[in-house]
């Protein structure tokens, strides 16, 4: 035991130590860019793109360091909305709540109630600075974060009384310590925030004339009438007042507004410098990489000089010289935004996949959605066991493999898989242990089991197969640890999801507690998103979620050519009612295709399946257009809820042209590059470079492909070849190629090798 916890202490410090000095590779990919593409790559990055949805939720246009703390955008409704209400000095969770807000305003303007007009053409929006005029006000604010700390620098007009409204959003006060400093706590989610807070110019302190019930806010006000400019710089800790006065000296005490604005900038041109593209058009690079800066919005680092406070035990514990993240939808982010870090910052993966540990250890259950507070049991499945799988098999090994396996079985044999849902298994989850499915109820027939949420409901179709493919993942990791009995255990629940696919029908249908089909409409029916028996989406989505053993689905279907025309046919199927009908029912249905929807995270390997098939060349087809239709570089160019990184992450891989179809086997699956040359920097040193020689937008075909100037048999190559570094070529034409990538076995051939 004592070897193995050396070992592990030694891997840490490597890893500790790589990850110090993984800055190294970027400055070289500065020389190398000049080879590949030379402009900055901040000039593309727009972060109001996608700022207005579809119909959910709008991306927001967020200011932060990468994977910190401090996160900050302007409230409003979206971009359409011509007025901004407050800023809030940081998020809780992407999209989930804020702490501590201000807002200037002047005159005689009610506390409490204070909003501004804007221009969209006087708002700047960049990762490391955000500037706008508050038309109401005629007051210019502008912003620039730290890692645990920001500076609002506002300007104030001549001739009017000016003020700064200090607001509370949960539980909690400001309070004034000098003529110039200032403190604040909010209780939320069972767990404290602690602000620090000082302007440089002296001012009038009143915290009761803006008073609520649990919420003592205060205005801060100048009776100057000269124009002038106050800084009001911050920062935030979870530990205590203490801390995030540290916080505030380490970071942003002897610092001027535009240091922290160059250096924020730095950071930025640091992570986004990875991957150099030339080629494309200038549409597709704003594209690109705003995708790739979103990527660094979650999970976030919490730790604070060599501390960090977790609420899954509620305690203060000692970082051990690594970092402790917080804030992840894994449903969203196994597919392809844990898979990308895996390539370009695999220290800060391990890190990662170490606080899930490490939340289980403190709480007792692995999270699935772990933010700030503790697991929000979002969504459905135990795709951490995926997520955790990925990486050690992509060599992320800085972790406790056998105390994250112990934490995999236990949520496999002892939690609920009800969604939405932190819980104790249930009756439902004792029959699916029996008989292999979780039991499903005939429409009107009213709920038996208390445990299921109101509104979510069972799932019963989409719970079958989402954890059919946990307990694969969860397979694979007893088999690395030798645990034979457990691997048979777990692989023999892997292939659950057979007993639920109905042959004449062709799709996954949903059966009773006595075993018997339950007849539905499995385009239409199971309620609000048809979260009786899938989620958000319907029957034609979730015939596809069978990543981890997707030739058994063939089989299922009949073999590979009912397997291609049923891929066809989901991208030609009519809705056969109309989007006004179905969005009233299925609202997260967006991104149309035929009965495919690129706005949601179950759907996003779906066209890469051709590359199993006989014609891969349907999947380069399919992949550029939907990157084409579904993501242009303007404020509508999400075509569904973004997750804070889930969908932009499979934006950057689609657009390099390959994609981590089956997360847990480290091979991706080839498609389109939209780029002519792609260059990604890996922090190893080496560089992993994609050739597309003939692309262009008419040119979307793979005509062949080599590895190192060895030929490619068909559309896949392994993770290992990546992190190698090499150049892979792909030749691009007009028309497809229907005899490259004919061998239907090649993905098992090289996951086996």
């Amino acid at each position: 035991m004592a070897i193995i916890l050396s070992f592990n202490k030694v891997t840490v410090f490597a890893m500790r130590l790589f990850q110090t000095i993984r800055v190294l590779p970027v400055f070289i990919s500065l020389l190398l860019v000049h080879s590949c593409h030379s402009e900055d790559p901040l000039k593309y990055v727009d972060p109001t793109i996608g700022n207005v949805g579809h119909i959910l939720e709008p991306t927001r246009p967020t200011v932060q360091l990468p994977n910190e703390i401090i996160r900050v955008y302007p409230n409003r409704t979206d971009y359409l909305d011509d007025q901004i209400s407050s800023f809030p000095l940081s998020l809780i969770s992407h999209r989930n709540g804020q702490i501590f807000r201000i807002m200037p305003f002047t005159g005689n303007s009610i506390a409490g109630n204070v909003k501004s007009s804007w221009d969209q053409g006087n708002e700047v929006c960049t990762p490391y600075y955000y500037s706008v005029m508050l038309r109401d006000f005629e007051t210019f604010l502008e912003f620039s974060p730290s890692a645990k700390s920001g500076i609002f620098r506002i300007t104030f007009p001549e001739k009017q009384e000016k003020h700064l409204l200090l607001d509370i959003v949960n539980k909690g006060y400001w309070r004034q310590l000098s003529e110039n400093s200032f403190e604040g706590s909010e209780l939320f989610s069972g767990m404290k925030a602690f602000v620090y807070a000082e302007i440089n110019i002296p001012a009038e302190f009143d915290n009761n004339s803006f008073y609520r019930t649990e919420k003592q806010g205060a205005v801060i006000t100048w009776t100057d009438e000269l124009r002038m400019t106050v800084e009001f710089r911050y920062a935030i800790s979870l530990i205590s007042t203490d801390q995030a006065k540290k916080n505030f000296d380490t970071e942003i005490r002897n610092t001027t507004f535009d240091q922290v604005k160059a250096s924020a900038k730095a950071s930025w041109e640091r992570v986004l410098g990875q991957i150099a593209v030339k080629g494309g058009t200038e549409e597709s690079r704003r594209t690109f990489f705003t995708a790739l800066y979103r990527c660094y919005e979650r999970m976030v680092n919490t730790t604070e000089d060599g501390q960090y406070y977790s609420n899954y035990d509620g305690k203060v514990h000692e970082s051990e010289g690594r970092n402790f993240y917080v804030d992840d939808w894994v449903w969203d982010t196994y597919l392809a935004h844990h898979p990308l870090r895996c390539i370009l910052d695999p220290a800060m993966e391990a890190d990662m996949i170490n606080s899930y540990v490490l939340m289980y250890e403190q709480s007792g259950w692995l999270p699935t959605f772990p933010v700030l507070w503790g697991d929000n049991p979002c969504m459905n499945g135990f795709h951490s066991n995926i997520m955790i799988l990925d990486g050690y098999r992509k060599g992320i090994k800085a972790f406790d493999l056998d105390k994250a396996y112990e934490s995999m079985k236990k949520n496999a044999l002892s939690a609920t898989m009800l969604p939405w849902r932190n819980d104790p298994s249930c009756a439902l989850d004792e029959f699916y242990n029996v008989h292999g499915f979780y039991p499903a109820l005939h429409p009107e027939e009213i709920e038996t089991e208390p445990l299921v949420h109101p509104f979510e409901k069972r799932q019963s179709v989409a719970i079958t197969l989402g954890h059919s493919y946990d307990d694969w993942a969860l397979a694979r990791v007893a088999e690395t640890l030798g645990k034979k009995e457990d691997a048979v255990q777990f692989d023999k629940k892997a292939r659950n999801y057979r007993n639920l696919y109905h042959t004449e029908k062709g799709f996954f249908m949903p059966k009773d507690n006595k075993g018997e089909w339950i007849a539905i409409d499995p385009v239409f029916d199971g309620g609000m998103g048809g979260r009786d028996y899938y989620d958000e989406n319907n029957g034609w989505t979730y015939l596809w979620q069978v990543q981890h053993d997707v030739y058994g689905l063939m089989e299922l279907m009949g073999g590979e050519k009912a397997f291609t025309n049923r891929l066809d046919q989901l991208f030609t199927e009519e809705l056969g009612r109309s989007k006004y009908e179905l969005w009233a029912r299925f609202p997260d249905f967006t991104g149309i295709t035929g009965q495919y929807s690129m706005g949601n995270e179950p759907s996003f390997h779906i066209p890469y399946l051709y590359n199993f098939t006989s014609s891969p060349w349907k999947a380069q087809r399919r992949i550029r257009s939907l990157l084409n239709n579904w993501f242009p570089d303007n404020i509508f160019g999400i075509p569904g809820d973004e997750d804070g990184g889930g969908m932009s992450a499979f934006i950057v891989f689609s657009s390099m042209g390959f994609y981590p179809v089956v997360p847990g086997v480290p091979v991706y699956a080839i498609g389109s590059p939209v780029f002519n040359e792609i260059a990604i920097n890996l922090p190893n040193g080496n560089e992993f470079r994609i050739i597309a020689e003939n692309n262009s937008k008419e040119n979307v075909y793979v005509q062949k492909a080599e590895l190192n100037g060895k030929e490619l048999e068909g559309p896949w190559f392994r993770h290992d070849d990546l992190i190698k570094g090499g150049v892979l070529k792909l030749v691009m034409g007009s028309s497809p190629n229907k005899d490259w990538g004919s061998d239907i076995n090649l993905f098992n051939k090289l996951s086996r090798d």
